[in-house]
């Protein structure tokens, strides 16, 4: 088989074990979340919306970058790992001191007394990440999303129990804490004991330079990113109250359940996968094309499809109680369109090595961001149309994104939407013809209604495409008859073994 072919098989392989990782993990996870909201109040998740900021900041440091740059590298030596573990072990442990230290003064910024011990106990995951980032990425490079799919499996199922035992005697916001806590243990146990990889007593300098020579631009950028995207729990909770953000917090996590589970998905496997292409410009170009594509064919329809049934979803699924997060997850569907499109757009400058770019990139967005927050804030426009400044600032960042990666493999904006507008067609229909459906069902039972709401839109959909002759329809439709006709052979196989003992 040539390295085309190889790269081909490696990637659906990887997309399949990633897509069932969705599936799978992240199903259980949603349906733990489901059980903890219905046994939790929306102020407990606006506590933990308040302190994650601060780990989801720590993550961004402790890793510094290097993940990627071990990803990028063709032919990473003991050498270069072992170096990399150390200085994220370090470098968690500093991070642990600071968050111990500065507990009290985030619970004193929010007027909560709780989140001091909340963010002690929680930050100790920052230390348990550390020692999991190389396996993890080894895992990566290999593009062996099959092991961490079951690990995920695991962890999220044995958190998940424990987490629904402690809120069901009433433990409230400490049963979110530790489901945390033992789901990031509970993974670094079982990545190291998989992987067997042990770390040399070594620290090379020259690969600690070479690395974070790459690797800190994307530093830089991650950690605008990421305090950027939880500003927003700083803002609401702190302006607001812990109720609101409570809200908006289970509204995120419900949108990132499809939006950032398919963006995740398809990184993680495109980035390595892509890195192999980055010497041969009109493979990358295809590849990069047929990303765009297909993410967008299954994007679009879940984001507008779940933000046109909202009303109806969320309080069966979580309680009327939860009522207050639909009108914020109908915004946020509409931002989360656009991360798989953004997401794919920057890999490409990761693969191309312009990690100087990238920062760039963030930077000019960030500042259109914060300056929409500013106004919203100066002229007191209210939570919601803070919430939709995420909406404009996904709109700005696509244009930016895609006009430089387009410009490093001439593909242009103009190209790509014009690559994309089918599926833009046909999700439009979909969306309008869901919502008018919906508001002629208000008498029937929500269940029936949401039944009926999401056969309607999924047949509208298929339907648009096959009218408007959709490549991405048949390329899914084939790459599904691919896997299926795999697992019949390996089925078959396997009866024949059977059959010769």
């Amino acid at each position: 088989m040539g390295d085309n072919g190889q790269l081909k098989k490696d990637t659906i392989r990887g997309l399949f074990w990633t897509f069932a990782d969705f599936f799978s993990s992240r199903g259980i996870g949603f349906i733990i979340q489901l059980l903890l909201a219905r046994l939790l109040l929306p102020v407990h998740f606006g506590l933990m919306g308040m302190i994650l900021i601060v780990i989801a900041v720590s993550q961004t440091i402790v890793d510094s970058g290097m993940q990627n740059a071990l990803i990028r590298e063709k032919d990473s030596t003991q050498e270069d790992y072992s170096t990399v573990f150390y200085f994220n072990l370090v470098i968690s442990f500093l991070l642990y001191s600071v968050i111990f230290g500065i507990a009290p003064y985030v619970s004193l910024f929010y007027d909560e007394p709780i989140l001091t011990a909340l963010l002690r106990v929680l930050g100790i995951i920052v230390i348990i990440n550390a020692f999991s980032i190389v396996q993890r990425t080894i895992l990566t490079k290999n593009i062996d999303f099959k092991t961490q799919t079951i690990i995920n499996i695991i962890s999220t199922f044995f958190s998940g129990i424990i987490s629904i035992g402690l809120a069901f005697y009433g433990f409230g916001v400490w049963s979110l804490v530790i489901q945390n806590v033992v789901g990031q243990l509970l993974q670094s146990i079982l990545l190291t004991v998989h992987n067997r990889w042990l770390p040399s007593l070594i620290f090379s300098v020259a690969s600690f330079k070479r690395l974070f020579g790459f690797g800190w631009k994307l530093l830089i950028s991650s950690l605008i990113d990421t305090s950027y995207q939880n500003f927003y729990n700083v803002i609401i909770g702190r302006t607001y109250s812990t109720i609101p953000l409570g809200y908006y917090t289970q509204a995120l996590m419900l949108r990132d359940v499809a939006s950032k589970s398919i963006t995740s998905a398809v990184q993680k496997v495109t980035y390595p996968v892509l890195s192999k292409m980055q010497e041969n410009e009109e493979q990358l170009k295809r590849g990069y094309r047929t990303l765009i594509k297909s993410s967008v064919f299954i994007t679009f329809p879940v984001m507008i499809g779940l933000s046109a049934i909202s009303g109806t979803l969320i309080p069966l699924l979580f309680g009327e109680k939860w009522a207050g997060t639909v009108p914020f997850f109908q915004i946020l569907c509409l931002a989360g369109m656009l991360y798989p499109l953004q997401s794919i757009n920057l890999n490409i400058l990761q693969v191309k090595g312009r990690s100087d770019l990238f920062l760039k990139l963030e930077i000019i967005k960030k500042t259109f961001g914060i300056s929409l927050i500013t106004i919203t804030i100066v002229l007191k426009l209210g939570m919601f149309v803070l919430v939709w400044t995420l909406v404009i600032s996904a709109v700005i960042s696509y244009f930016i994104n895609s006009y430089y990666s387009g410009k490093l493999l001439n593909y242009s904006t103009k190209q790509q939407i014009k690559d994309i507008t089918k599926t833009m067609i046909s999700t439009l229909i979909m969306g309008i013809s869901v919502i008018m459906l919906g508001s002629q069902l208000d008498m029937l039972n929500n269940l029936f209604s949401l039944i009926l709401q999401i056969m309607l839109g999924f047949s509208v959909f298929v339907g648009m495409s096959l009218i408007l002759k959709s490549n991405e329809l048949n390329y899914f439709i084939k790459t599904l008859k691919t896997l299926l006709n795999k697992k019949v052979k390996n089925q078959t196989e396997i009866e024949k073994v059977s059959n010769n003992q």
